[in-house]
């Protein structure tokens, strides 16, 4: 587990957000017809409906800032990674409906509706307060965690809709990476407490984690190493474990050192 909970700057976290929607913005722009009908790695879901769901994501923002805050202690970002699997199933039933209602027709109109839902998300975010706790699904949330979690959103989705498009990588946010890759981290050593392995992704986080001896002073006897994408995928179940070792994405090194008990992270 972390020495302490770590702390995200909201200008940082604000500008990151922001860019990394308008990549998504420029790649919705870009689908042609036939792209739109490719399978994802979602199950059902075409590019069309992840597409719905990041306008979907994207158009209930401003609800989150105006609702009424519940009452309660504040969800954190490690319970948040627990609680996403449980609304999986509605999830995928509400993105099936949007995208049968509002995300029909030819490219130009999906594009359309997808900046409608960005331009709302943007304002609401430029205009929200950066100290003040929002309403989110799972409970009360302070309003920069918040944001990280649609960091998490818009990371790993664009990721998702690359996978789709192929070749090409997506052209992330460098500070939305950044942020996803030390949350998701952060959230493996708090699930996974410990100091017996040492889990690096550099060059944006190093975390101890794992029950058994803790490594004090040289070269850990336990140590994962991987580029921060395959560890968002990993965490996210878009990559397994042995698959990711076996394409030589992932080093791992010591007896405690396979994680694929612990993985993933978010349902």
């Amino acid at each position: 587990m972390p020495a302490k909970s770590r702390t995200y700057r909201p200008a940082a976290v604000h500008a990151a957000l922001v860019a990394q929607i308008e990549s998504l913005r420029a790649a919705v722009h870009r689908l042609t017809a036939a792209e739109l009908e490719r399978p994802t790695r979602l199950g059902q879901w075409r590019v069309r409906e992840l597409v719905a769901h990041l306008g979907l994501l994207l158009e209930r923002l401003p609800e989150h800032l105006d609702a009424p805050v519940p009452p309660g202690p504040p969800i954190t970002l490690s319970r948040f990674t627990e609680l996403t699997g449980t609304v999986a199933e509605a999830v995928d039933t509400a993105v099936t409906g949007y995208a049968a209602e509002e995300f029909t027709g030819p490219p130009e109109q999906v594009a359309a509706r997808f900046e409608r839902s960005a331009a709302a998300a943007l304002d609401a975010v430029a205009d929200a307060a950066p100290v003040r706790p929002v309403a989110m699904r799972f409970g009360p949330m302070p309003l920069t965690e918040f944001l990280v979690t649609r960091l998490v959103e818009t990371v790993v989705h664009a990721d998702d809709l690359a996978d789709a498009l192929g070749p090409e990588p997506f052209p992330h946010d460098r500070q939305a990476v950044a942020a996803v890759t030390r949350m998701l981290a952060d959230a493996f050593a708090e699930r996974v407490p410990g100091g017996a392995v040492e889990l690096r992704v550099p060059p944006y986080a190093v975390v101890q984690a794992v029950e058994g001896p803790r490594h004090t002073r040289g070269t850990p006897p336990n140590v994962v190493e991987t580029d921060p994408l395959t560890w968002i995928r990993l965490a996210t179940g878009r990559t397994g474990w042995a698959a990711a070792v076996e394409a030589v994405t992932v080093s791992a090194s010591g007896e405690r050192s396979d994680l694929r008990a612990y993985l993933p992270l978010l349902g």
